[in-house]
């Protein structure tokens, strides 16, 4: 008995020893004092995401003394900051292949030096090799609002282009991404409506609205759209025809073609009847003037 209860308390021992051992403390963590930013906008079909932290002014003087003029500059605080493209770009008209670039900067009082290098991780600039720049553009800086944190904006995005802003202190400095996409759709369009089946009205329609839609290569656009009459007229592709030719000014070419388009509608057509109806009055108000 007395040999149980030794084994027993041998036992509790080391247990109630290990309850009562303290925890160990706590990791320690501590918050940037730039904080981490990504932003990401779609520019046509491609993707452009910028990664980069964000120092603030904190009353200091920035250009010309935090950060110094005519020096490599990582744009930003912590690790260079980066960009990636999904598809080949132009940066300020210069081509640059898809792909994701540190994103350095030479500021100067009236023209900077925007580098995109291919050794995207590295922390800051201090690492920077020249060798590795993919391209190297200039950029015109303006003064602009105050922005206590550095910030990266897409003040103006079409399906074919955007402007990038780096903006801090009282500072803002442009570039713009080109994509191409509108050729680049178009082209995919030649293709299609060339392999299109004799019986497809839809292809070659849906290629002519984009054209048209975009103002671009209206001859071709009207080569579609009279492919996709030849194979079926209907509501659709006569009302195409008809903004078509209104946009080449025969305004009256286009009410008889609307009209026309009108008389091909169903019973699910109302909405579509209606914006018809609407153009007419359009057109017929232009041709009066």
């Amino acid at each position: 008995m007395r040999k149980m209860i030794l084994l027993a308390l041998g036992l509790a021992l080391p247990m109630a020893a290990q309850q009562q051992a303290p925890a160990p403390a706590p990791q320690l963590r501590f918050p940037r004092t730039s904080q981490k930013q990504v932003v990401t906008q779609t520019v046509g079909f491609t993707e452009v995401t910028i990664t980069y932290s964000r120092p603030g002014v904190k009353g200091r003087q920035i250009w010309g003394g935090l950060v110094p003029y005519d020096k490599v500059w990582r744009t930003g605080a912590n690790e260079a900051t980066t960009i990636s493209f999904s598809d080949d770009v132009t940066i300020n008209g210069q081509p640059l292949p898809k792909g994701t670039y540190s994103l350095h900067t030479i500021p100067g009082k009236d023209e900077w030096t925007l580098v995109f290098n291919t050794t995207a991780n590295q922390w800051g600039s201090f690492n920077y090799d020249p060798a590795k720049d993919a391209l190297r553009v200039k950029a015109k800086p303006h003064g602009d609002e105050m922005h206590e944190w550095l910030t990266f904006e897409f003040p103006d995005v079409t399906p074919d282009s955007a402007t990038v802003a780096i903006k801090w202190a009282n500072l803002a400095v442009p570039f713009t991404i080109g994509t191409n996409t509108t050729q680049k759709v178009l082209a995919d369009a030649r293709v299609a409506v060339a392999a299109a089946k004799p019986d497809d009205w839809q292809t070659p329609l849906r290629a002519a609205t984009f054209a048209i839609e975009n103002r671009v290569d209206l001859e071709e656009a009207n080569r579609w759209l009279d492919q996709s009459l030849k194979v079926n007229e209907n509501i659709r592709n006569l009302f195409e025809k008809a903004r078509a030719q209104a946009m080449a000014g025969d305004r009256a070419g286009a009410i008889a073609t609307a009209k026309k388009a009108i008389a091909k509608a169903g019973p699910k057509d109302s909405d579509e009847v209606h914006e018809i109806e609407h153009s007419i009055a359009s057109w017929q108000g232009s041709a009066s003037k």
